[in-house]
């Protein structure tokens, strides 16, 4: 539906919404998730557009010319960590309070956000909701975007027979990548772009691959799972399911109430960690080219597969193993700071612990074991987790070498999968790459919506920037 079809009491009442903010967006997602009629998401989103891109115009027009911050030469040289040069509307990181998603926090998410019946953890569809538009939809709406998620959700064809002779020996991630970029061929943006079409249309069709681009995910991941893994066997998707359901039932898990729940929690908090990681900036930039959905998030596939980024609860999961093979059922504090210490000794670092901008607890960890503790409390490996988590940070601060001696949300995740039978470490990042889809494409639509130029910061060489110094080299 294109925004000039909006009707004006839509747009009306859209304009009339209070504007969230962080103080009052818990007290609001309550209001609105009881007060939304059934809009679509689509309707949802262009009734919003006029306001929001007169807040962009505004602020650019009044407080264009005021300085954030400044840079230092450690930035630049750091991976331009800290330097304050994006605009992602979907979540905030805080250093101490964690990441909320339009201005709720992870519990927050899980009270208000809609639920499968009879189901404790959120839909990932209503995040997806939230993060597009900065409203909670009505349990009406969430059903509605499952059920067309579910229609959409066929693959094509060609790009089943490219899964399916791909060697069972290429990366599970590898095979992933190349399957999105395949969708290429199903592009409603690069046919229409190559038709002719008008910058306000840019946003429509981005929606509309977006949509198609998620509806496939869970087939083609889980048929890459049962080629490489498994007996090839794909089951076709229930259209009356949701959109974790489908994704546990292809994988072949979904007989289990309590592994459909932990899909539907970790599709959730795995979706968005603000626009700076790699796997959402890669995303961001390619799109800024105005390529399509498809390309833009095989690129930020690419870079999640790397082992700094999405790989590293795999290897996690390897590390603890580890530990559990030398230290055996003795959990004791003593055996568990020893193995802390003799890893930090051998110069390697404890996996799971730090991250670039927390200084606390990751939220996305501790929701991962308030799961746990209601689930599989005597897990041995659980265990294993907890007494880590009870050790782990006492050692890194006396260590001194760790700027933040807590845990991330990847301490924790592998150890969940491993106990429902998910046990092939290689295909963790393909999971977690359907959850960041449902994060970094809200933010694609909304840049082609607002207009967002394409990225292209200045760079200089190391002789310049010693010159801007004043250092000789």
């Amino acid at each position: 539906m294109a925004l000039s079809n909006v009707s004006r009491s839509a747009l009306r009442r859209s304009m009339n919404k209070a504007t969230w903010t962080q103080k009052t967006a818990f007290s609001a997602a309550r209001t609105y998730a009881s007060a939304s009629k059934s809009a679509t998401l689509k309707e949802t989103f262009a009734a919003s557009l006029p306001e929001k891109i007169d807040q962009i115009k505004r602020l650019k027009k009044e407080h264009g010319s005021k300085v954030l911050g400044e840079v230092t030469l450690d930035q630049v040289y750091g991976g331009a960590r800290g330097i304050k040069s994006l605009v992602w509307e979907g979540s905030v990181l805080d250093s101490e309070e964690g990441i909320r998603f339009r201005g709720l926090t992870i519990p927050e998410c899980q009270e208000v956000l809609p639920k499968a019946p009879g189901g404790q953890e959120p839909l990932p569809e209503g995040l997806f909701w939230l993060l597009l538009t900065g409203e909670v939809p009505s349990e009406q709406q969430v059903r509605d975007l499952s059920a067309e998620w579910a229609a959409r959700a066929e693959v094509p064809s060609f790009v089943n027979e490219l899964i399916d002779r791909c060697p069972s020996d290429l990366h599970p991630m590898a095979q992933f990548s190349l399957a999105v970029t395949a969708l290429e061929h199903e592009s409603a943006f690069s046919k229409a772009y190559a038709r002719g079409m008008k910058k306000a249309e840019y946003w429509e069709h981005t929606f509309e691959d977006s949509m198609d681009l998620i509806a496939k995910l869970p087939s083609i991941a889980s048929r890459i799972y049962r080629n490489v893994f498994k007996d090839g066997k794909v089951p076709a998707t229930l259209k009356d399911k949701d959109y974790s359901y489908n994704l546990a039932n292809q994988l072949g898990f979904a007989d289990n109430a309590d592994f459909v729940e932990l899909m539907r929690l970790y599709l959730t908090i795995h979706t968005d960690h603000e626009g700076g990681n790699v796997s959402a900036h890669t995303t961001h930039l390619v799109g800024s080219a105005l390529s399509s959905p498809m390309l833009s998030l095989a690129a930020g596939l690419n870079g999640l597969a790397g082992p700094l980024h999405g790989l590293a609860n795999q290897e996690v999961l390897k590390w603890l193993q580890e530990m559990k093979n030398e230290v055996g059922t003795d959990l004791s504090d003593a055996n568990i700071t020893k193995y802390l210490w003799d890893t930090l000794k051998s110069g390697r670092v404890v996996p799971g612990y730090g991250h670039a901008v927390l200084r606390k607890t990751d939220p996305r960890y501790v929701s991962q074991r308030e799961f746990a503790l209601k689930h599989l409390p005597d897990d041995p490996m659980f265990k294993l987790v907890s007494q880590v988590y009870k050790i782990a940070p006492g050692v890194l601060t006396e260590h001194g070498k760790t700027k933040n001696p807590y845990p991330n949300v990847d301490a924790h995740s592998g150890v969940l999968l491993q106990y429902y039978g998910l046990t092939e470490q290689n295909f963790y990042t393909v999971l977690f790459g359907v959850s960041r889809a449902l994060g970094v494409l809200p933010q694609l639509i909304i840049d082609r919506a607002v207009g967002a130029p394409i990225e292209r910061p200045k760079s200089f060489s190391t002789e310049m920037y010693a010159k801007l110094v004043g250092a000789k080299l």
